[in-house]
């Protein structure tokens, strides 16, 4: 059993004493943020007036989340977040738009989306401020909402 151990050790320690061959390509290219950075982190509201966007109440419940590949929200009679995963995002000229990858053909819940009238798999977003944001044209979404800090 031992001898297993030390063979596999001899055999796996030449594969860890080699440089990474890609890593000097990846440390050469300069790592360019997506478009959408500026929206990453935790908001509140939309769903109802924003509050001051601080504290543990903030974080600890928030109503929509943005990260690099999905955007997740709360809902009003659910605990879990419902979140889509983001296919493409584009500048608009006061703010994004998001295109989310569509859901299967199922039974999908009636608040899978935002509420926006176009498009279910579309969510635009306006920026009215350093921390402050809307998404216009969506009914469940009628309130600005708020960075938390």
């Amino acid at each position: 059993m031992r001898r297993r151990f030390l063979l596999g050790g001899l055999v796996a320690a030449p594969g860890l004493a080699l440089p990474p061959l890609a890593a000097p390509a990846l440390a050469q290219r300069p790592r360019t943020p997506p478009p959408h950075a500026w929206v990453f982190g935790s908001w509140t509201g939309g769903q109802f007036p924003p509050g001051d966007g601080s504290g543990p109440e903030c974080v600890g419940a928030p109503t929509v989340i943005f990260t690099r590949d999905l955007v997740m929200r709360a809902t009003a009679l659910d605990l879990t977040l419902r979140q889509r995963i983001i296919e493409t995002v584009a500048l608009t000229p006061n703010g994004l738009e998001f295109r989310f990858a569509p859901l299967g053909q199922g039974r999908l819940p009636p608040d899978f989306a935002f509420g926006c009238a176009s498009n279910p798999n579309l969510l635009r977003v306006e920026r009215r401020g350093e921390d402050e944001i809307t998404f216009p044209g969506c009914t469940e979404f009628p309130s600005a909402l708020r960075r938390c800090k």
